[in-house]
């Protein structure tokens, strides 16, 4: 018997309950890892509350980032052995594997080697992060050296891995944040400029930073009424790639802006990229070349322990942090 969380019903973070359960066999294609720390996400408290467009069968697993040790193999995996350090780079559901546990089953195509310079904390901290980033600016956004991209939600965890991809390829990173309590710390993390959302127009702020030119690429995570702000604020023939929906507003779309002006929209979603094994290789060698090189590097805001994880659900549902939540097992 090992401890895992599931949740019985849909809610605020007390639905999340501590449980015995029975952790089988790897199957083919997967391992089964003993779990040293957990990276949280917004998915996760999507997928506990309820607002998931397709709703797990409840009781459900949860948990899609974790960092550990294989403790056994299923058939068909190779290039891995027990007593490896690995991480996972999440290319699944959040509800497919119980990553929220002592011990998971995991799949081995998502398995990335830790190196042992690094811990398991900042090794839960990394993938989810960098790899949402990368989906959205390199994938997808193509974003090259001397393009402007703006960032939303730039003091999360994937705001800030989104502002080191951008300055490793050269590109300009401005941060949007709602107030101007973390307006520093995203400078000091690299942002080239900060907009406010609540304190400055945001579209005439960005045309002021970039020339009048507006953002090549925008990278929003929010959605909602104030997309139709970041459309205007868009270069002609720029980009919106939308990945998060934290505002639970009905998204805006302004069309005369949109077909005026050649704006494209995409959405992405690090799951469905990662499916692909080409994209998914080039993603860990991008991730794993900036680990190397100090190019890339997660910042970490808080830990909690694993009995605390509905106290680091409530803290994560503040949005006070700057970076990843971990939970350590």
């Amino acid at each position: 018997m090992t401890r895992s969380v599931r949740i019985h019903e849909f809610g605020g973070p007390e639905v999340l309950r501590l449980e015995d359960v029975v952790v089988g066999e790897p199957g083919a294609g997967e391992v089964r890892l003993r779990i040293h720390a957990i990276g949280l996400n917004r998915t996760e408290l999507t997928l506990r509350s309820g607002r998931l467009p397709v709703k797990p069968t409840l009781p459900s697993l949860i948990g899609f980032e974790a960092a550990g040790v294989i403790d056994a193999l299923g058939p068909n995996v190779s290039g891995f052995s027990v007593g490896d350090r690995v991480a996972l780079v999440p290319a699944y559901s959040s509800s497919q594997y119980g990553l929220y546990g002592e011990v998971s089953l995991a799949p081995a195509r998502s398995l990335v080697a830790i190196p042992d310079s690094i811990g398991f904390a900042e090794a839960a901290a990394t993938w989810a992060a960098f790899g949402t980033a990368w989906s959205g600016l390199v994938a997808v956004g193509a974003l090259t050296a001397g393009h402007g991209v703006v960032i939303s939600a730039a003091s999360s965890s994937v705001g800030l891995a989104a502002i080191q991809i951008a300055n490793l390829l050269g590109a300009r990173p401005i941060a949007l944040t709602r107030t101007s309590a973390k307006a520093q710390a995203l400078l000091e993390q690299g942002a080239a400029a900060v907009v406010v959302a609540d304190e400055q127009d945001v579209a005439t702020e960005i045309s002021r930073l970039t020339g009048g030119v507006g953002a090549n690429l925008v990278f929003d995570a929010v959605g909602g009424p104030g997309f139709a702000v970041l459309a205007k604020s868009a270069a002609a023939g720029g980009m919106l790639v939308l990945y998060g929906a934290l505002d639970s507003r009905p998204t805006m779309v302004p069309p005369f802006d949109v077909f005026a002006r050649d704006l494209t929209i995409r959405g992405v979603a690090l799951p469905a990229v990662a499916r692909d094994d080409q994209k998914l290789a080039t993603l860990n060698r991008f991730v794993s070349g900036g680990l190397a090189r100090g190019a890339l590097r997660p910042t970490i805001a808080r830990t909690f322990a694993f009995d605390d994880i509905s106290d680091a659900h409530r803290f994560m549902e503040m949005g006070e942090q700057i970076g990843k939540i971990v939970v350590t097992v």
